[in-house]
């Protein structure tokens, strides 16, 4: 007899169910193998959402002291595209950074006096400092570093690795993503296609977790009714999906079918795995009182951590607030306030706990700043728009060089000039460390490959412990 006789005969419902619930699905294989063995298992990108300043952060550039309000070059400009906030500007003076630096670590790479928690590990990190992307703008931006290419509709960087891996729980979701800001106007939208799998199977799309006692929305449903109950229900509802699955050959059914097993099974072990209250005094001592506050930075940073320990693969940590075009001074400070002690701790967290050594642990926005000012420039307020050419992130985990700064931009922080990174290197650079040969990780849709690399990209090696 053949599964679709068995499925489509004379059985009961529930022992229909019954054997449905042992037969292997998408969820429980991994799509496509790595290619070869990988230096990491998991990845938590802290994605900076707004455009931090390289200026303000890790690119140090003590020369601007003394070009300060002078006019920025036209050598050093070059004509660049110029956003709508400062393409009316007859000036465009240089801001030298109003922010103190300081070396740090076995070979005095110099932090920004904001960031002070992350320079006391710098030499656990991998600063690259000539990062530049193609877009000007924050969606096209975020969309670009995100799914590999300005125009919506492509898969996001998770559920490519969703995707490749396959899922090691049954319990969690593959891809995670976790939202937090700084308080200060709510930052950039940020459309939930971030974090889509577009046109890859449903289920290796992101699942977004809130802070608080509902950390999925509509994971509940509400009917009071005993857990038995709803299981019967379930399985009742997956073997009537199945049969039309094999009908029709329908692969959004049998999408539908894993992400109700799935939201099923979170019902239990999403609230659990959410109680901040069950960490130690010393997580709070590690990663500071905000720890405790649900949807904090800091508390996100901490859930991240048990979600990793659990097998998640991919958790994405958006905080907003980073888009300072007038309030560099003010609102920099409190920006880079927010995340500085909770992202060394999680560092110095999966560091301790075993962790570190094959997890990827990634920091950085969608571009840059410009180093000429925005509008009027003050004594106590200046601004910076967006700058596509040069901005910087750092790197630390498994496979990844301790201690390097690679990449080096001009005096005025304007244009790269040694070891250029495009966002498509850093994606190839990402999937390589967890096993996969970027231009062979494709999914066909509408007639050609996809591939999260679009059609260029290559593998920093000079990042790389090899």
């Amino acid at each position: 007899m053949n599964r679709r006789t068995l499925l489509t005969g004379s059985m009961s419902l529930l022992g229909t169910a019954a054997l449905a619930s042992l037969l292997p699905t998408g969820r429980e294989r991994a799509l496509a193998m790595p290619h070869f063995t990988p230096k990491v298992r998991r990845v938590v990108y802290l994605f900076m959402s707004g455009g931090p300043s390289q200026l303000e952060t890790f690119d140090h550039k003590p020369g601007l002291a003394a070009l300060d309000r002078t006019e920025l070059p036209e050598s050093i400009r070059r004509g660049q595209r110029l956003t709508t906030m400062t393409s009316g500007q007859t000036s465009f003076p240089v801001v030298a950074p109003r922010v103190g630096f300081t070396q740090h670590g076995e070979n005095g790479t110099w932090v920004s006096d904001l960031l002070p928690n992350l320079g006391s590990i710098v030499d656990r990190l991998c600063i690259v400092r000539s990062m530049h992307t193609d877009a000007i703008n924050h969606d096209p931006a975020v969309t670009l570093i995100q799914s590999g290419s300005m125009n919506p509709g492509r898969p996001c960087m998770g559920s490519w690795v969703s995707y490749g891996l396959g899922a090691p729980t049954r319990d969690l979701p593959t891809f995670a993503v976790l939202l937090s800001n700084s308080g200060l106007f709510g930052g950039q939208p940020l459309s939930t296609r971030f974090w889509s799998s577009a046109f890859l199977p449903a289920h290796h799309q992101g699942v977004q977790l809130r802070g608080g006692s509902d950390p999925v929305l509509y994971l509940d449903d509400g009917s009071g009714a005993p857990r038995a109950s709803l299981e019967r229900l379930r399985d009742a509802r997956t073997a009537l999906d199945q049969m039309h699955a094999d009908e029709t050959g329908d692969p959004d059914i049998t999408a539908r079918i894993e992400s109700y097993e799935l939201a099923f099974r979170m019902q239990t072990s999403v609230p659990t795995l959410a109680r901040a209250g069950d960490e130690p005094e010393s997580t709070y001592t590690l990663y500071g009182e905000d720890a405790r506050i649900p949807g904090t930075f800091a508390a996100n940073c901490v859930l991240a951590r048990r979600l990793l320990e659990n097998d998640v693969r991919f958790v994405q940590l958006y905080h907003r607030d980073w888009d300072h075009h007038g309030t560099m001074q003010t609102d920099h400070p409190i920006a880079a306030r927010a995340v500085d002690r909770a992202s060394m701790a999680l560092v110095l967290d999966l560091e301790q706990r075993g962790l570190l050594e094959d997890t990827l642990v990634i920091w950085g926005g969608e571009f840059g700043r410009t180093v000429y000012g925005q509008g009027e420039v003050r004594t106590d307020q200046y601004g910076r728009d967006h700058h596509p050419r040069c901005f910087s992130m750092w790197l630390a985990g498994g496979g990844v060089r301790r201690g390097l700064v690679h990449g080096t931009t001009d005096d005025y922080s304007y244009n790269v000039v040694d070891g250029a990174l495009h966002v498509h290197d850093f994606q190839a650079t990402v999937l390589h460390l967890l096993g996969f040969d970027h231009t062979r990780l494709t999914y066909r849709s509408e007639g050609r490959d996809f591939r999260l690399t679009d059609v260029s990209g290559r593998v920093a090696t000079e990042l790389l412990d090899e």
